[in-house]
């Protein structure tokens, strides 16, 4: 039997017009924080949207587009 890992902390999602697109978890915050930059640098396009969230705090880290 194969047991499932818990994810990680820090929680990146990409959604593109609306549609859940992409996630990923991390347990370590700087990993996590260079993978939104990444991501932003990949997908940033009209209609994206990127969020990184810290599960176990409840709160917004980092999102992309800011809001105005």
């Amino acid at each position: 039997m194969t047991s499932n890992p818990t994810p990680g902390r820090y929680h990146l999602h990409l959604t593109l017009d609306g549609q859940p697109t992409m996630h990923g978890w991390w347990n370590n915050e700087a990993v996590a924080r260079r993978k939104h930059v990444q991501t932003v640098g990949e997908y940033g396009q009209p209609g994206a949207r990127v969020t990184l969230t810290d599960e176990t705090a409840g709160k917004l880290v980092e999102e992309w587009p800011k809001p105005v």
